[in-house]
């Protein structure tokens, strides 16, 4: 027997609960919101490690007194 998801519903005046296994369509709809989720999730990592290491390259070429490209200056300035 496999465990299927279910939902639970309560009724906060009588306090009843009601748990109802979750249709294949709910199922199913979970399993793409989990992915987007997750998809959003690693791009929003990408995008913080790509401004973590333009800033340290920016950090890096001031010190060594080199020149900034115009990304890294905006990345310093905001």
């Amino acid at each position: 027997m496999t465990d299927r998801p279910v939902k639970i519903e309560l009724n906060c005046e009588t306090g009843e609960e009601i748990i109802t296994p979750l249709t294949d369509e709910e199922i199913a709809q979970s399993a793409l919101e989990q992915a987007a989720y997750e998809e959003r999730k690693a791009q929003e990592e990408a995008a913080a490690q790509a401004k973590a290491e333009l800033k340290a390259s920016a950090k890096a070429k001031l010190i060594a007194g080199q020149p900034l490209t115009a990304e890294e200056a905006d990345i310093l300035v905001i």
